[in-house]
């Protein structure tokens, strides 16, 4: 997941609030539930801290907060009295979530957005296309291509004379498939999509795909459902789009965690994989970091850090802040510390998958800071939250893929 989008909360200092808030069902029950869940938010800012201007802000966002379009709810990130940014959520956050902090709480949004890849569908016929992005925020347009209009349907008759009327309808669809694949290549790249999926007429999206360079036609599938025409939208299509998009995530995934492996510290050649806070905080300060992992329920992502105004200061111990420059760091967890430093560079952000019985970036519940004897901290090997050894993800839960080596 790439984190500009982000940028809003970096362009001023905090204190910030953060809530992920769950709207609750679109009924009488349902608002007065809400309306006391905004007065919880409200009184749980106010005992953290927060200024009165600020909570006021968040308390009439979330009081205005539409049920129908916001179905899981929304994360806001609010200073200065001012919502800064409101963005919908994919999933429900488990139990509300409300702090007062130096920087924004950035882990839960990554699980509650969903990581799934930004999805490139286009709905095609013999004249042309039309383009929708599918990302967290749901479908949004992505433009369009008309190619040639006539002639495009073959006439009924095999007789000899029609002969160069066929093949003028061929020709056709030929160059209108052409035009579709030029023109689904730059709305591919300008979305920042992952994964295409060809939607409608069989015989022209095949051709379309061939048409594709070979870096979009690996990462593009086809589908028998749907059309281009109005109404041809089905379930079955809906589930072709997103089966699409975890398969891609799915891989990525397992791309990026065997060059983890490959990479961890312990070969004989220069790492481009660290794992471990002290690690990952140093790459971080170094602007090396090309993809950042995090493990929810990783004990390591609540650890203590100290960080500066600028994403690159920041530091394990106080001390080391202030050698950075910093006169008066602060102190705030290590995934927030991390996460502001990898959207202030354009790193990667990814989370690895962990069993359903293993807490969640989205738990309102932080751990203990653990010391330095603790063997999860220990390069090559982590413990889960329910005390099984588990030697494949980074240590502590957080680790990172390198931009270079040394």
């Amino acid at each position: 997941m790439q984190l500009s989008f982000l940028e809003p909360l970096f362009d001023r200092s905090g204190p910030w609030a953060t809530v992920y808030f769950d709207p609750g069902r679109h009924d009488e029950s349902g608002a007065k539930r809400r309306e006391l869940s905004v007065r919880e938010v409200r009184r749980t800012l106010e005992e953290q801290g927060a200024d009165a201007v600020t909570k006021e802000a968040v308390g009439e966002a979330l009081a205005g907060m539409s049920v129908a379009e916001n179905p899981a709810g929304r994360a806001l990130f609010a200073a200065g009295g001012e919502v800064v940014l409101s963005l919908r959520l994919s999933r429900a956050p488990q139990g509300q979530i409300a702090c007062w902090s130096p920087l924004p709480r950035l882990a839960p949004l990554l699980e509650l957005c969903g990581q799934d890849p930004v999805c490139l569908v286009a709905y095609i016929d013999r004249t042309g296309a039309d383009f929708e992005r599918r990302g967290a925020e749901g479908p949004r347009d992505a433009g369009g291509v008309e190619g040639q209009q006539w002639p495009v349907h073959r006439t009924s008759t095999s007789d000899w004379s029609e002969r160069h009327f066929q093949l003028k309808v061929e020709n056709t669809w030929e160059h209108n498939a052409g035009e579709i694949a030029e023109a689904l290549v730059t709305a591919y790249e300008e979305s920042g999509a992952e994964v295409a999926v060809l939607v409608g007429d069989p015989r022209e999206r095949s051709v379309v795909r061939e048409k594709l360079p070979d870096a979009v036609r690996e990462a593009t599938v086809e589908t028998e459902h749907g059309g281009r025409a109005a109404g041809s939208d089905s379930p079955a299509l809906e589930e072709a789009i997103e089966r699409a998009r975890r398969e891609c995530a799915a891989r990525r995934v397992e791309v990026a965690m065997d060059r983890f492996r490959a990479g961890r510290v312990g070969t004989d050649r220069p790492t481009d994989a660290v794992e471990g806070v002290p690690a990952v905080v140093e790459a971080a300060r170094e602007h090396r970091i090309d993809t950042l992992l995090l493990r929810p329920g990783g004990p390591d992502l609540s650890r203590e850090t100290w960080v500066g105004t600028e994403p690159d200061q920041v530091a394990v111990r106080r001390g080391d802040a202030q050698t950075l420059g910093e006169s008066d760091p602060v102190s705030v967890r290590a995934d927030d510390a991390l996460l502001r430093s990898a959207a202030a560079t354009g790193a990667d952000v990814l989370l690895i998958p962990v069993p359903d019985e293993e807490p969640s970036l989205s738990g309102d519940a932080d751990r203990e800071t653990r010391d330095d004897t603790d063997v999860s901290a220990r390069p090559g090997r982590t413990t889960s939250a329910v005390g099984t050894a588990d030697t494949d993800t980074p240590a502590g839960g957080i680790g990172a893929l390198l931009r270079w080596t040394y």
